[in-house]
Order: structure tokens, then sequence, then C-alpha cells
């Protein structure tokens, strides 16, 4: 979770303190949010935070796609291999 207090810093101070707050994600393993002139315009993380979000991100891409595959089935929207190799076949003149 985001702690405003210490994970809000402007841009200026993270570059005069860039070793600071590399060690700073690393230890708290929480993204820093970069501000400009009091706007945020970006967040830095550490490798390793990135990667489990990446992996958390592809997780979650799967579970969705079994979802909608079982909501099709569910709701008859789908059709037998063999019929669809079949069609595939026919439209690409493959010989069996």
């Amino acid at each position: 979770m985001l702690d405003i207090t210490k994970d809000i810093q402007s841009l200026t101070a993270f570059r005069r303190n860039s070793g600071r707050f590399l060690s700073q994600l690393r230890r708290s393993r929480r993204p820093l949010v970069l501000t400009v002139r009091g706007k945020a315009k970006a967040v830095v993380q550490d490798a390793e935070a990135y990667q489990r979000l990446l992996d958390a991100a592809a997780r979650a891409d799967v579970h969705e796609a079994i979802r909608q595959g079982l909501e099709d089935i569910a709701h008859g929207r789908t059709r037998p291999a063999r019929e669809v190799f079949d069609d595939i076949r026919r439209r690409h003149n493959i010989p069996r």
C-alpha cells in the first residue's frame, strides 16, 4: 500500500537522492510516485516488484480467458473441434 508521507516525492528530490530512494524502493517494496510541479508524472518501482506485477497481470489474463471460455460453454457458444478443423480445411483447401 502507498504511504503518502514517504512514497510521493518530487522528481527533483529523486534526482538529487536517487541512491537513497532506490534503497527505499528495495526495502519497502512499494512504488514511488514522482511529481512535477505537484502533479503525479511517473511511478518508479524496483525490478522485483515490477516482475511480480507482470506475473500477477499474466495470471489475471489466464484466469479471465478461462472464465470467458466457461461462460461460452455455459451459453452454447462452442463447436466441436472436428467441425472447426473441417471448416479450416475446406476454407484453405487442405486435404485430409
